[in-house]
């Protein structure tokens, strides 16, 4: 079946490969890369079979569940769609990501529609030995745009991106690993 997905085992994370073969031939498993950017997920992205979705297509994208993972500094709250808050914590999954799939998890997000910011929140003992950035992409959601019904106290600024980024300066917010 086009655009099948096949992934091998690395340690504990799942290494999968998108191909959407046009000619209905059967996707293959590329290798991975070493480099890659490391996104925290908490919503609709931590169930595989919505991130298989939203990552098929061409040029085939790389990515792996690389593991759970705690946001501190932010909490999860719930509107339309699931976005973060400051305060408390939050609880989801690492995913590594190449470049193309990056770009097609800001569509899926609608970074470019304004419907959620894409911060860099540092990794706790994050070594980069695996060659990627020092920390996580984090996906905030506009409240006003989700229908978060709760109030949320993000500091003043010109956009939502400005205050999202203004609070994450003020505030210990990082994400960490289990163990």
């Amino acid at each position: 079946m086009a655009g099948q997905t096949t992934g091998r085992s690395r340690g504990s994370a799942i290494l999968r490969s998108r191909t959407g073969s046009p000619d209905g031939g059967t996707a293959k498993c590329h290798s991975i890369r070493p480099t890659s950017v490391h996104v925290f997920v908490y919503g609709t992205l931590t169930d595989p079979e919505r991130v298989e979705i939203v990552l098929d297509g061409r040029p085939p994208t790389e990515y792996a569940f690389d593991g759970s993972a705690t946001l501190e500094g932010l909490r999860r709250v719930d509107g339309e769609y699931p976005t973060l808050a400051p305060g408390g914590t939050v609880d989801g999954q690492l995913l590594s990501v190449d470049e193309t799939a990056l770009e097609r998890l800001d569509r899926y997000e609608g970074v470019d529609r304004g419907l959620y910011v894409r911060v860099s929140v540092p990794i706790d003992g994050h070594n980069n030995s695996d060659n990627s950035d020092d920390g996580a992409a984090v996906y905030v959601g506009d409240p006003a745009r989700l229908a978060v019904d709760e109030p949320i106290d993000w500091p003043a600024g010109d956009s939502f991106a400005d205050r999202v980024r203004t609070s994450l300066t003020r505030r210990d917010v990082t994400v960490r690993r289990p163990g």
